[in-house]
């Protein structure tokens, strides 16, 4: 039972680190309609940029609160530069270009920090177990990434349906034409929301960082479940992407604890162990699947 509830909560916490990549990724598609296969790179970069100035500053916390603006005036740079050139160009274009700045970061950040991956350490006020009940010992940091990420998804949801800025971007998401012509600025609503999921990615990706590692390309793997995560939500909805996000996190994390133990009945020990990550992420892919053919616009999206 302990370790079943310790699993759970490994999910739950995979699950709002990808719901933090993902609700950037989804309203940038959602509103934009951009395809933007850089998203992930924006991740690396808040990892990069965190190790960098938690390193000068000699907080953790520090460090990661002065990550955050540092991201979004990124967010801010691409946008301009970059992405209001690819928003009347088809979708084909933006993956070609947006993939060249997944290349353009990668060199990036091989000039300004090297080939070598970094490594965050836990902050020591965080680097200790608590007891979720008896005889279940939790990492605190992980705990810590789960309070984190719900109260950012509770702020995420009360900005999106409680403020006008929310307002707009809903109003953006259904129809941007519209919000357009009732004068509403478009250009700085897409600053805005681009800055914005600038931001999201990169408070996952510095919180992700002591428990993974910092290198190039770490952003790559994780933007596909991002796109699978808004495909079963529904594009636009973060609703839905909170809710894929749970769903996501579950099964991979289940999938690779207990699929091992199921697969040695059939298996050799060593190639049930391989075996069970991938099946996991296949079992994803599946849900995919069957939300799509259930309903083609995700649990959240709106009918056409």
């Amino acid at each position: 039972m302990e370790y079943l509830l310790l699993q759970i909560l490994n999910g739950v916490q995979l699950g709002l680190l990808m719901f933090l990549l993902a609700a950037g990724l989804t309203l940038t598609f959602g509103i934009m309609d951009l395809v933007n296969l850089a998203h992930g790179s924006l991740y690396m970069m808040g990892a990069y940029i965190a190790w960098t100035l938690i390193a000068w500053t000699d907080s953790f916390v520090l460090g990661a609160l002065l990550t955050l603006p540092a991201t979004f005036v990124l967010g801010i740079v691409v946008e301009r530069v970059v992405a209001r050139r690819l928003y009347a160009r088809d979708h084909l274009d933006q993956v070609l270009a947006t993939f060249g700045l997944i290349l353009f970061f990668n060199e990036l950040v091989r000039v300004i920090w090297g080939p070598a991956g970094k490594s965050i350490a836990v902050p020591r006020f965080l680097a200790h177990t608590i007891e979720i009940m008896p005889g279940a010992p939790y990492p605190a940091y992980r705990f810590a990434i789960i309070v984190v990420g719900a109260a950012v998804a509770l702020l995420l949801a009360w900005l999106v349906a409680r403020t006008r800025v929310g307002m707009l971007i809903r109003a953006g998401a259904s129809n941007r034409r519209m919000i357009a012509a009732l004068g509403i600025n478009i250009e700085l609503l897409f600053s805005l929301v681009f800055g914005l999921g600038a931001v999201f990615a990169a408070l996952a990706g510095l919180m992700a960082a002591p428990v993974t590692s910092v290198k190039i390309g770490m952003g790559d793997d994780i933007l596909i479940l991002a796109f699978v995560i808004i495909v079963i939500g529904g594009i636009g909805s973060i609703k839905g992407a909170f809710v894929a996000a749970m769903l996501v996190g579950q099964i991979d994390i289940i999938g690779r604890a207990f699929l091992p133990d199921m697969l040695k009945t059939f298996l050799s020990p060593s190639a049930a162990a391989s075996a069970a990550p991938s099946i996991s992420q296949v079992l994803v892919y599946v849900l995919m699947a069957g939300v799509l053919i259930w309903r083609p616009t995700g649990l959240f999206g709106q009918r056409n």
